[in-house]
């Protein structure tokens, strides 16, 4: 009688949110995404090397046991410096001995870039480092690092997609960091799937943060996007993470924008930037000056807002144009700002400022490329389609920020002395903001005029 083969077990996960459902079905049951689901082997699914191996090759590792909260160590965690300002601040002050950082962005933005500078200047500095490359060749990683001219003396590389063998390579030469370029590319030996599919990414993941976590290795994933700009893979990924970062930033611009979207040792949305020059990605210490480059004539419409990034505050300038419309539905485009919060600006414009643009289109730009998420930015928006819409400047040394409500108020917002004293730094003298963050004590060559509803807005304006 023939040997019957054991059968293998079989499951369907939402690559957007990572849960499994026993059969196909169009919509996933917990997040709601269509056609999302992917079918994923279960039977054959290796495990991760377990502790007892890594204790092998030399690594102790704290042994679990029950704990009283109050005994637990809460020191922080000894960081040390990456080597590039920019990168430390978005980390959250530096990189953190076991944990594992995510690094996404769109092809070309620089992400291989940046984590070979890191790397080569840290094998430089005398730390032991890993590069592993999964979708370049050795040589071609070692062109662009002579392009650079970086130290290429103690970096050492690795060209593998076998987690596996990854490991055991970096359990051999016991590295305090380690890079991954990418997840994507991977593969495990016991994952019956193409690399890149769902549960190849999940396990790889898997394997190599419970490496990370029980070496205290610093792991650095290079992470490919989907066209929409998500982290192509599972949404679990994100999750098992410990920081995740993506770096933003257009083909046709040199600049590039680091921002994080979490971090278990910082704090989030923090913003770090870069140019793209011949000499790699170089960190830009006065990010305010590089959005602040204006025309020398006043236009209508061109104002400067203070947004809050992370922990530091950020001189942007907003741009609006508002003309007649030939359509019946009056278009209403916005580029690095959110477009519903657009229409209601524009229907409290009208509600509580008496002006009527149901008639205009209306386009708004965020310049150099940022993308607006804080409210701080409302009044800003709202005065530069004034000013467009009666065709009337501004004065080029007036900075604005402020919330406006549904009832035509104006809300205050955190960091309104730091907003103000890095306007008066960047020259500005005049300051039209919410009446409840005005400073105490007054700025020296600033002039801060407080409003607390739109009209007083407007007449300031």
């Amino acid at each position: 009688m023939p040997k019957l083969m054991p059968k293998t077990k079989t499951a369907y996960v939402c690559s957007e949110c990572g849960a499994e459902h026993s059969q196909w079905q169009g919509q996933c049951a917990v997040c709601g995404a269509w056609n999302t689901l992917v079918q994923v082997n279960l039977g054959n699914s290796s495990s991760p090397a377990s502790r007892a191996d890594f204790r092998r090759q030399g690594y102790a590792g704290e042994q679990a046991s029950v704990r009283i909260l109050a005994d637990v160590d809460v020191q922080s965690q000894p960081r040390f410096s990456s080597t590039i300002g920019e990168l430390d601040r978005v980390l959250g002050g530096g990189v953190v001995p076991g944990s594992v950082v995510l690094i996404g962005g769109n092809p070309g933005a620089g992400k291989s870039t940046l984590l070979l500078q890191v790397m080569c200047q840290l094998a430089a500095a005398g730390r032991s480092a890993l590069y592993v490359t999964g979708e370049e060749s050795l040589r071609q990683v070692g062109m662009r690092a002579q392009r650079l001219d970086l130290p290429r003396e103690q970096l050492k590389m690795f060209a593998e997609t076998n987690v596996e063998q990854i490991t055991r390579t970096a359990l051999e030469h016991k590295p305090e960091l380690v890079v991954v370029d990418s997840i994507q590319v991977m593969h495990s030996s016991g994952v019956p799937s193409a690399p890149g599919s769902v549960s190849q990414v999940r396990e790889c993941a898997a394997y190599l943060i419970q490496y990370a976590k029980q070496t205290n290795t610093v792991l650095l994933l290079v992470g490919h996007v989907t066209k929409e700009g998500n982290l192509a893979g599972p949404k679990v990924l994100e999750h098992m993470i410990d920081c995740f970062v993506m770096l933003e930033g257009d083909t046709d611009s040199k600049y590039r924008i680091l921002r994080s979207h979490k971090n278990r040792f910082g704090a989030i949305n923090e913003l770090g930037v870069f140019a793209m020059t011949e000499q790699g990605m170089v960190e830009v210490k006065n990010p305010s000056a590089i959005f602040l480059a204006r025309t020398e004539e006043e236009s209508a419409g061109s104002l400067v807002m203070v947004l809050w990034e992370g922990t530091r505050p950020l001189l942007v300038e907003i741009q609006a144009l508002v003309d007649n419309s030939p359509l019946g539905n009056p278009r209403r485009v916005t580029v690095g700002l959110e477009q519903n919060r657009l229409a209601m600006l524009l229907a409290v414009l009208h509600r509580h400022g008496g002006l009527f643009m149901a008639d205009q289109d209306v386009f708004v730009n965020a310049v150099g490329g940022v993308k607006v998420s804080e409210t701080s930015a409302d009044l800003a928006l709202l005065l530069a389609i004034v000013s467009s819409f009666k065709d009337s400047p501004v004065d080029r040394q007036t900075v604005v920020f402020g919330e406006v409500g549904l009832a035509g108020e104006i809300r205050p917002v955190p960091g309104g002395q730091e907003r103000l004293r890095e306007a008066a730094k960047h020259g500005f003298t005049r300051a039209i903001i919410p009446k409840a963050n005005e400073p105490k004590k007054a700025i020296k060559g600033l002039k801060v005029v407080g409003v607390s509803k739109i009209t007083q807005a407007l007449d300031a304006l």
